[in-house]
């Protein structure tokens, strides 16, 4: 905005000064050709009266009595009326930028008196110099003045941006302060409402979600208690006592998980980066989907290296591994496959399945699903993907990939 408008004010101030600047230089030009002339006018007459009295006297006309005349005239050519012209000088070869006089005498003789064009060119040259760097002068001002106007004109609106620029990072409590500008005081006033508005949204939402978080816990507690509760009866056998136990370890990580939401909901950092191998974690996930599906044939079935070190939040990351799988189970066809590897510059965990690859990245976005019906919500993977950037990765779709292949992007460890 600046630049446009200190180049705004320089063009114009550049334009009048070429409107006024342009005709008066033409003007200038003119007026020293004719004093030129003017001053040709005058030698010519006092070396006509010099010759005519020299011809009187029945003296001769010589270079002596014609160089007289050089303080106004570059050449000075007299032609008599019979014999060889006499010339004192240096005569002009350009007649079309010169400027000539020419006096016909009374017995017959010739007296011609010329400026060269340089002369000329020089004499308007110096008429227009001032016009030049007055121009100048009123450019580099107008330069001056256009960059102290943009800078105080366009104050309000770099602090406005830097207001909308907190709005994004969430702090809707930033003061808009108000302005004389209407347009400028329009935008804050917009800011301002859009705050408050956004304010009370994420209230709601932070609050839905810690009574949500309190209604779940309350069941997911008493059921963790009968579970241990039916574990320790002596009737209980080892095979049920072992599910038993598996299904206080999937209550765990539910526990865990919506922990895991209601900070995400908060926009609090999601558990604590620790060294891990990121292979073992994705084999356990892995296996854990395995006993979950029973003898399904579609897997997942973990591939890539033995040994990945890893430092992340162990937490997230198997929470996307699940969205991935569970979306691949439910939406994919064919043989799921979980990927670890470390391409140097980051580490990968692909879950891949033999479906088509026509996904988009919309569906990262909440109100998409990947389900042909309408029977999804299209929380799952926006979640993940939210998930994994507070993880301090990224998730993705490699639409290079032959069949439908999930990413996970996580930093490699320094």
């Amino acid at each position: 905005m600046r630049e446009r408008l200190i180049a705004t004010l320089v063009g114009l101030t550049i334009a009048v000064i070429s409107l006024y600047g342009v005709p008066r230089a033409y003007f200038l030009a003119d007026l020293v050709r004719d004093n030129t002339q003017s001053q040709l006018d005058d030698a010519a007459t006092l070396v006509s009266v010099s010759i005519r009295e020299r011809a009187a006297a029945g003296g001769e006309v010589d270079a002596a009595l014609l160089r007289s005349a050089l303080s106004s005239a570059d050449s000075v050519t007299y032609t008599p009326a019979d014999g060889d012209p006499v010339v004192v000088g240096r005569p002009e070869t350009d007649s079309d930028q010169s400027v000539t006089v020419t006096r016909d005498l009374a017995d017959g003789s010739r007296l011609t008196l010329t400026a060269s064009a340089s002369r000329v060119q020089d004499e308007i040259w110096r008429a227009i110099l001032p016009l030049v760097l007055l121009g100048l002068a009123l450019a580099a001002l107008a330069a001056v003045v256009g960059f102290v106007m943009a800078r105080r004109l366009s104050r309000p609106f770099r602090e406005l941006a830097g207001s909308a620029r907190m709005l994004g990072y969430g702090r809707f409590d930033a003061e808009v302060p108000r302005y004389a500008v209407p347009e400028a005081d329009a935008i804050a006033t917009s800011l301002r409402q859009t705050a408050a508005r956004l304010d009370q949204l994420v209230r709601r939402e932070r609050e839905f979600a810690a009574n949500a978080s309190h209604q779940l816990r309350t069941p997911i507690t008493a059921l963790r208690l009968q579970l241990e509760d039916l574990t320790l009866w002596p009737d209980t056998s080892p095979t049920l006592r072992e599910e038993l136990e598996l299904g206080l370890a999937e209550l765990d990580r539910l526990s865990t998980s919506i922990d895991d939401l209601l900070g995400l909901a908060r926009g609090q950092q999601l558990g604590h980066q620790i060294d891990v191998d990121l292979a073992a974690l994705v084999n356990e996930t892995s296996e854990r989907w395995r006993t979950i599906l029973g003898e399904s044939a579609r897997g997942p079935f973990s591939v890539g290296a033995d040994v990945v070190p890893a430092r992340v939040a162990p937490g997230p990351v198997s929470q996307v591994l699940d969205v991935l799988i569970d979306n691949a189970f439910t939406h994919g066809s064919g043989r799921i496959t979980v990927a670890t590897r470390d391409v140097g510059t980051h580490l990968e965990v692909r879950v891949a399945d033999e479906g088509d690859s026509q996904l988009t990245f919309d569906v990262f976005r909440r109100g998409v699903t990947t389900r042909d019906d309408a029977e999804g919500h299209g929380v799952g993977l926006a979640v993940a993907s939210e998930l994994a950037e507070l993880a301090g990765g990224h998730l993705s779709i490699d639409h290079a990939a032959a069949t439908s292949t999930f990413v996970l992007w996580l930093p490699r460890p320094v």
